[in-house]
């Protein structure tokens, strides 16, 4: 058995060295097939163990490093004005639609007390669910205001920082492209945000998203009932 053992790991040692060097050799035709300046920076970052797979540009000639970490500068800022835009714009429609549904929710609860006395039950309850309905879409739309006002303050930090970066890179017109974007974004969410906050209002003093249901006047009594109707045949 002690024989056996000890071929078997032979076996299994002999396995492994040759897949090394199998995986070796595929390894060293795909960096081949790469660009030279990739390979030279992927082979130096595997002679280090390997820890990042993203490759490094080298330092051209004619720029200086102050000129690339403008130029990186001005990238970064590109990105950010980007993500900033593009949260801006989910949550003003976020906010509009919150508005308009709160808007509709309202209209609707005013009509439904001031008529339900007079609707039949069906009607009543027909009514009553497109309520239930409505107020669950505002609470749903509620949350994604929170989801999307929570990424538009996280794109509003980052497009500060990158300003900042730019600036002390000396990016000017980077710079101020980003100050610029966080104007217009900030004005446009706080015109929205005012409606959105008069929507609030408007939903808390016409009570549309926790009143009661009305009840209907109960039927007539049985002694109410002409007593011809209440013969049996």
């Amino acid at each position: 058995m002690s024989a056996f053992r000890r071929g078997f790991f032979c076996i299994g040692l002999s396995y492994a060295s040759n897949l090394g060097r199998l995986s070796g050799a595929l390894v060293r035709r795909q960096v081949m097939e790469f660009p030279t300046v990739i390979r030279k920076n992927w082979i130096s970052l595997s002679a280090i163990g390997g820890l990042c797979a993203v490759p490094f540009s080298q330092k051209q000639d004619n720029l200086s490093h102050e000129a690339l970490v403008r130029r990186a500068s001005s990238l970064v800022t590109d990105s950010t004005n980007t993500f900033l835009s593009q949260t801006t714009l989910a949550l003003v429609d976020s906010f509009t639609q919150y508005v308009k549904t709160i808007h509709t929710l309202v209209t609707l609860h005013k009509h439904y007390v001031a008529s339900g006395s007079k609707l039949t039950p069906a009607e009543e309850d027909s009514v009553w669910q497109v309520i239930v309905r409505q107020r669950q879409e505002v609470r749903d739309l509620r949350e994604d205001c929170k989801r999307f006002e929570s990424n538009w303050m996280m794109a509003i930090n980052l497009s500060k920082l990158a300003a900042e970066t730019a600036y002390n890179a000396g990016a000017d017109q980077a710079s101020v492209t980003a100050q610029t974007s966080l104007q217009v974004a900030q004005s446009h969410v706080d015109q929205i945000r005012q409606l959105f906050k008069d929507a609030e209002k408007n939903l808390k003093e016409s009570k549309a998203e926790d009143s009661q249901r009305i009840k209907l006047p109960a039927a007539m009594e049985e002694e109410d009932i002409p007593e011809a109707y209440l013969r049996e045949d």
